[in-house]
Order: structure tokens, then sequence, then C-alpha cells
């Protein structure tokens, strides 16, 4: 297989900048295609939670005509990026130097078209300066849905660009780039593309609909995914067009990076252990009750959640099976932010089931951790689950994962039945009613589960032997550049 050139076009990066799992996989991927053989390099919007000090010297200016002005930026190279993969930067103050990515949770910045146009179009500027050609540009959602389309229209005859292909990667269908056609103006594109129905939806543009359209080919974060998003009840409204490209639409499970999420050398954890000794498990379940308030009682079983605090994430539903998950004996320990009326409805929970749930509201990575090593079970009742990392880390941890059978949760755990259970290759319990009803019944057999010894040590042994490592992952990827560069 030959070393591919991949420019990996994004607009998160952990450490730098991140606000979900995209940026950990814009930080894995790339290093774990490096280590293949692959020149891969990464290009975002200079955001200013970058730091200065890492920001290099300027490789050229770039401009966009963009709703009747000429904007001029800069690309730069950045200093010390993570995991030494060569980064980009995209810069522009009045785009990129706002306090959020974004904007708020309750709204989005008005010209996030034409911020995210810019960043398509100067990327298609910037990067022939570096002197560097790209076989692939892997373009991560909406954000950079521009990109694949002018590979295929007014860049097709390009001479540096004649030539490079596209993968468009959806890492959530539900955000599509979808904006009122009296912003049209802001993304820099002929009329015509909107007029003949290329960008139109329902009276919108749909920027993500001309990358499905034009992509070379298209990936989602799990196989199982890929198949649900050609569904009317998964697809957003894109099924038909997704199902038109089925044979370009592939599913790549995303990995974890077992040197962050590893409890036998993690940092942040009171003991270590693995799925030899698991000893150390029972003195971080001591620590977690302790930091969430909660009686500290080895016998009680604990449930773990880190998420944020969404409709899709299915914490409504867990709201409405709490009572009968404390009837039960339960202890809940939840981490994460969101929708300020689910926060309020768990902060309600505290007084409600006294010694039974403890929340932090927020994020705190040490917690998190915490709550992996802590929990004997992890729910995750999401509506839709693209891929799911944290499912992964509580498998890593021992903490059996209690998941609804969608997207990458449906990929990663093995519902435990009593067949599975006997041959040693049950990892969890799924379940697939979007219902209160139908977590109360799958908790229920947890506690069976958690009432057996034996059978409890068993699934999560085999759990935490699970390896969903980003190498197996990258392999997938270089397949899937070889069959759209052949």
């Amino acid at each position: 297989m030959r070393n591919f050139r991949i420019l990996m076009v994004g607009t998160e990066l952990a450490p730098l900048v991140s606000s979900g799992g995209l940026a950990d996989v814009l930080a894995a991927l790339p290093a774990a295609l490096r280590e293949l053989g692959a020149d891969v390099r990464i290009v975002m919007p200079a955001f200013r939670q970058i730091p200065h000090h890492q920001r290099g010297p300027v490789i050229g200016s770039v401009s966009v005509f963009l709703n009747g002005r000429e904007q001029v930026g800069a690309i730069r190279e950045a200093l010390s990026p993570p995991s030494g993969v060569p980064l980009y930067l995209i810069e522009h103050e009045g785009y990129y130097g706002r306090e959020a990515l974004y904007g708020s949770s309750a709204h989005e910045y008005h010209d996030n078209p034409e911020r995210f146009a810019f960043f398509c179009h100067a990327v298609l500027q910037g990067i022939p300066m570096t002197g560097w050609k790209p076989d692939v540009v892997q373009c991560h959602d909406w954000h950079t849905s521009i990109i694949p389309l002018l590979l295929k229209m007014s860049l097709a005859e390009h001479p540096f660009w004649q030539g490079t292909r596209s993968l468009f990667t959806i890492h959530n269908i539900a955000f599509q780039g979808r904006y009122s056609a009296d912003r049209y103006g802001m993304i820099g594109l002929d009329r015509a593309l909107f007029d003949n129905g290329t960008l139109e939806y329902e009276g919108d543009f749909n920027l993500m609909k001309g990358a499905i359209q034009y992509a070379d080919a298209l990936n989602t974060v799990s196989p199982r995914y890929a198949r649900e998003i050609q569904t009317i009840e998964y697809g957003c409204g894109l099924h038909g067009l997704l199902a038109e490209r089925s044979a370009s639409l592939y599913g790549i499970l995303n990995g974890v990076d077992y040197r962050l999420w590893n409890p036998a050398a993690d940092p942040e954890l009171p003991a270590r252990y693995d799925h030899t000794d698991v000893a150390g498990k029972a003195l971080c379940k001591q620590a977690l009750q302790r930091a969430m308030r909660l009686p500290v009682k080895q016998d009680a079983p604990l449930i773990g959640i880190v998420s944020r605090l969404y409709w899709q994430k299915g914490i409504d539903l867990m709201l409405d099976a709490l009572p009968a998950l404390a009837e039960m004996g339960y202890q809940i320990a939840v981490l994460g932010a969101g929708d300020h009326a689910l926060e309020r409805r768990l902060e309600d929970c505290i007084p409600r089931f006294p010694g039974q749930v403890g929340v932090y509201l927020g994020y705190n990575a040490a917690l998190s951790h915490l709550v992996f090593a802590g929990s004997d079970f992890f729910l995750m009742p999401s509506r839709y689950e693209p891929c799911g990392l944290t499912q992964m880390y509580a498998l890593a941890y021992g903490s059996i994962p209690i998941v609804r059978r969608t997207g990458g949760l449906a990929d990663t755990v093995v519902h435990a039945t009593d067949r599975r259970i006997r041959n040693g290759t049950a990892t969890g319990i799924s379940f697939v009613p979007k219902t209160s009803g139908a977590i109360i019944r799958a908790a229920a057999q947890a506690r069976d589960i958690f009432s057996s010894p034996e059978t409890h040590a068993s699934i999560m042994n085999t759990g935490m032997r699970q390896r969903f490592s980003w190498e197996r992952s990258a392999r997938e990827y270089l397949k899937l550049y070889e069959r759209i560069t052949s």
C-alpha cells in the first residue's frame, strides 16, 4: 500500500480546541495514520483558544469574496502541534478571534455559514502555498462541506488540485449546516447551486447536502450508523440522498487512545488495576462515592453517567426511570452539562433520593476517569449515537455498559444473553425501545448480574479485554483511501 498524503480538515483538535468527540478524533486518527507511514497534515481555523506561542510563521495571505465584501486572512504554520502531526491554521481575527467556537449553547453565531465558508475557500487557496499536495482531503462534518463541492466543480481543472480526491466524514448527521436562503450570499458559491437543487433543502440551503453529492466517498464513525442514516428514522431528511450513495458510504469505527484510557496506568485514579487483578477498582468506587457525596457502600450497585445532557443522549428517559432505579437500590453518579431544564431536573433528584444520586454539573477530566473506574455499570440510553467513545472507556475500566442498541453502541457492546454469558462473549447490556421502561428492564438485568459475583466478574473481565485501537481504525481508512484514489 502506498504512503498516502492526507490532508485532514476540521474545526477542532484536542487538546488545543475542543467541544466534543471530533477534537479527539482529529488528534488520534492522524497520529495513527502517521505511524503506519502516511504523510498526514491537519488544517483548522486559528481560534483564539490556540495560544499565540504556538502560532508559527505566516505562509501566505488568502482572499475570499463573501457577502459582497472581500475577506482577507492568512495561512500559518503551527509550532509544536499535538502528536507531532504538522498543523496549518487559517487566520481571520473577525471570524475566529471570538470567545466561543460556534456561539452559545442557546444561539450560534448568525454568520457561522460565512465563517466556515471562508475557512473552506481559504484552505483550498492556502494549501497550494505550502508546496505539499495531498492525495486525499478528508473533510470532517458540515463546517468543511464546501470543499468536496469546489474540488469537483471550480477546481476540477486546477493544476494543483486536479486528481486530489475527497472523503467526507459524517460525525453527526443531525448537524448539517442548514440555513435560511437569505444568508446564501455568505458562502461565496454560485446561486445556480441553490436554484438547481444541489444545495436547496425545503427552501433553505444545506451545506452537508452538497458534500454528500460531490465527495468521492463518504463515511461515518461506525458501521451501524452508516446503515442507520440511510433510513427515515435516523437520516434527518438526507436518508434518500445517502441511500443513493450507499455504494460509496462506509462505516469505520472510531478508536480509543489506550495511552490515556488505561486503568493500570491512570494517574487520575487513587488505585490502579487491570483485568488480571481488579482489587483497585473497589478503592476507586469508594473514592467516587465520596466525591459524589454518596454513602460508601460496596454492596450498592453504582451506575455512572458521563455525558452531554441533551435529548439525543436520552437523559430525559433516564430521569423518568430514576425512581425505579432508586427503588432497586442503585446509586447514580452523573457528570455532565447541557440543557438547563435537564440540569435542574437532575439537581432536584439529589434531595428527592437522598444518598442515591450524585451530580456534578460541568466537565471535570479527572472526575470523568473516576466515574469510569468507580462505577459498576455505565448507562448510555442514547436515542442515536454515531459512534460513542465513553462506552469503550467504560469497557476498559470494568464498568459494564448499559446501552441503547444504536449506532456505535451496537457495534461495540455485546448484549448479555444467557448463551453469551456462558460462552464468555458478553460485555454489557443493550436494549432497543427508546423508553424509560426499557432502561428499567435493563437495570433489572444488571441488578441480577451484580447479585451474581461470578457472572459480574466474567462480563467485566471480557469487557476489559476488548481492544478498539486507533491503529485498527487507521488501517481501515488506508483501505478506503486506496479505493477512492485507484
